[in-house]
């Protein structure tokens, strides 16, 4: 099992080009099942996270592949 603010600490990765993403910022979590539906990357060039979430990168749980000592690996296709 993976706590949350352990998320917070690992790097995503694209499996598919081997591109940085960044940190998770923020879940989504499903109120009623209590699940983890997706994970938040903020969009470059933000600063301090003052402006908008709309460029955010939302990927869905369904895309995650694996989660490592200290990255996470996502399938870029499907996000």
């Amino acid at each position: 099992m993976v706590k949350t603010s352990e998320l917070k600490q690992k790097e995503v990765i694209n499996i598919n080009d081997g591109k940085r993403l960044g940190l998770v910022s923020d879940m989504e979590i499903n109120m009623e099942t209590g699940n983890l539906e997706a994970i938040v990357i903020p969009a470059g060039g933000k600063l301090l996270g003052f402006f908008s979430k709309e460029n955010d990168i939302v990927i869905r749980w369904s895309s995650i592949k694996k989660i490592g000592i200290d990255v996470i690996l996502v399938d870029g296709s499907i996000y």
